[in-house]
């Protein structure tokens, strides 16, 4: 049987009408016939063709401001009339209702609205109801019907036109279909989460969609769903993988610690920070960050908070590494860095990043608020007899700020603003924490007067006694242990300075 049909008719009614024109000349020329409302059918009368206003065709004007213009069995019939059944074509010629065969909406922009943050009444009354009908009607009886349902699929349609003599197979309209259902159902998501104040369900929905070279591994699929073009400008190399994602993400929540500060850079890899350091340059800070850990850096995620320029370039070049991050590129550093054709470049916007996070778990999905709190002199507390110097304090918080950003278990050793090392995702927080101190040692660092931050409490007092052994005597940690005071005790006795932020910053 042959699937493919040619339209006779068509009804558009969009609230975009960029890009329309060359669709409905189309459609004049292939002899369809068009009905339209309001200023849709204006616009069409305004580009010299014939149109039908649906109030012909219902005998009602649009009433209520707008609010019903379509909302008619007369349109509603035509579209939904299943071609094959020879009862819905009698009730048709019965109610003298026209078949309708082609279905063009783009809807009223809720989220455009929100986003402007006009009064709840203006954004209720984008609210698209009419619209959303006509998508689901069409879609539903893509046997029949094919439905156009967003101003991102005018091309498309055009060149299907143009392709076949206006002949849509079933194949095209299914396909149509589908997308006018995410087109729906995304919209409806939107509504919901407008109107959603309780939590009481969870609804995600993404226009956007990008096939990835595999997932975690080779053998595995892998997508992503979102728009990285609001995020960053991609200015050269290869795709971004899965793991280059997670890196990346890893590396904009990191960076996003340190983003008004003195020139920092960091490198990456596996979710985690492997070095980072700032200095008054950031030749400098790229410099001492890759000498935290020259041999991890290899394959790594590289981020900067300040314009990458030639001489870090230079030094940049030296290595290979999969992603470079930065809010801008000198010109001059941007040739050099394009040197490796694989390279990975991106500016970073400056986006407020989401403040809701969300991972799959057994058969749901968690939810949590971004941990947005950084520890800071305000809300730390002094545990010990003895206080850290402002020096220390600089050095503590800086430490802090990479271990909130590390897999815990997790231990911080720091000095002068430049990352020594981290014990990372232990089972034991003493073994984070030997494992921070062999770490540091083999790559040449002098742990006298370095300080140690802990992404939670010590419930024994093990870890500042292993620390004070290696000339570590300043330590920031949450507190909140029921032997906190054994912790406190041996600080005290050997002259070392403690202080509490009461937060853990666990991160799984």
């Amino acid at each position: 049987m042959n699937t493919t049909k040619k339209p006779k008719t068509a009804l558009i009614s969009v609230f975009n009408k960029d890009g329309l024109a060359p669709i409905v000349k189309k459609l004049a020329a292939l002899n369809i016939e068009i009905y339209s409302t309001g200023g849709t059918e204006k616009f069409i009368k305004n580009l010299g063709i014939n149109v039908i206003p649906v109030e012909d065709l219902t005998s009602y004007p649009s009433i209520l401001g707008g609010r019903v213009k379509t909302l008619h069995p007369k349109v509603f019939g035509g579209i939904l009339a299943r071609r094959e059944n020879a009862e819905d074509l009698s009730q048709l010629a019965t109610y003298k209702i026209p078949e309708i065969d082609i279905v063009i909406v783009d809807l009223y922009p809720f989220e455009k609205t929100v986003e402007s943050g006009a009064s709840e009444q203006e954004i209720i009354e984008k609210i698209d109801i009419g619209g959303i009908s006509l998508i689901r009607a069409a879609a539903k009886n893509f046997k029949d019907v094919i439905c156009v349902s967003s101003i991102n699929q005018y091309e498309d349609f055009e060149k299907l036109l143009s392709e076949n003599n206006g002949e849509i197979s079933l194949e095209n309209r299914k396909a149509f279909a589908a997308k006018a259902f995410a087109v729906s159902s995304n919209y409806d998501t939107a509504i919901f989460h407008y109107l959603n104040k309780n939590e009481t369900a969870f609804r995600a929905s993404f226009d956007t969609v990008s096939t990835l070279r595999y997932g975690e591994n080779p053998h595995q699929k892998g997508l992503f769903y979102g728009n990285l073009n609001d995020l960053f400008d991609k200015l050269h190399g290869k795709e971004l993988s899965y793991n280059n994602l997670l890196d990346v993400d890893a590396a904009v929540n990191l960076m996003n610690e340190f983003k008004n500060d003195t020139p920092t850079f960091a490198i990456l890899k596996h979710n985690n920070a492997c070095g980072l350091a700032q200095r008054d340059t950031l030749k400098q800070a790229y410099i001492d960050a890759l000498a935290g850990d020259p041999t991890s850096a290899f394959g790594g995620v590289l981020i900067s908070n300040k314009e990458i320029d030639v001489a870090t370039a230079t030094e940049i070049h030296k290595l290979f590494c999969e992603v470079v991050i930065a809010p801008s590129y000198s010109n001059e550093a941007l040739a050099i860095l394009k040197g490796k054709k694989n390279r990975i470049i991106l500016i970073q916007k400056n986006v407020q990043l989401p403040n809701a996070q969300y991972r799959t778990a057994l058969n749901g999905i968690l939810f949590q608020d971004r941990n947005n709190k950084t520890d800071n002199q305000s809300i730390v507390t002094k545990a010990t007899d003895k206080s850290p110097t402002d020096k220390e304090l600089d050095d503590l918080f800086f430490a802090s700020k990479i271990c909130k950003h590390t897999k815990s278990n997790t231990i911080v050793l720091a000095k002068n603003k430049q990352l020594f090392a981290s014990g990372t995702g232990q089972t034991s927080r003493v073994d984070a924490l030997n494992q921070a101190i062999e770490k540091a040692k083999h790559f040449g660092f002098n742990l006298s007067e370095a300080v140690m931050a802990s992404d939670a409490f010590f419930p024994f007092p093990d870890c500042v006694e292993i620390a004070h052994n290696v000339g570590i005597d300043t330590i920031i940690q949450p507190g909140g242990s029921i032997k906190d005071q054994l912790s406190i005790d041996y600080c005290n006795k050997n002259k070392m300075s403690m202080i509490f932020t009461g937060t853990r910053h666990f991160k799984h």
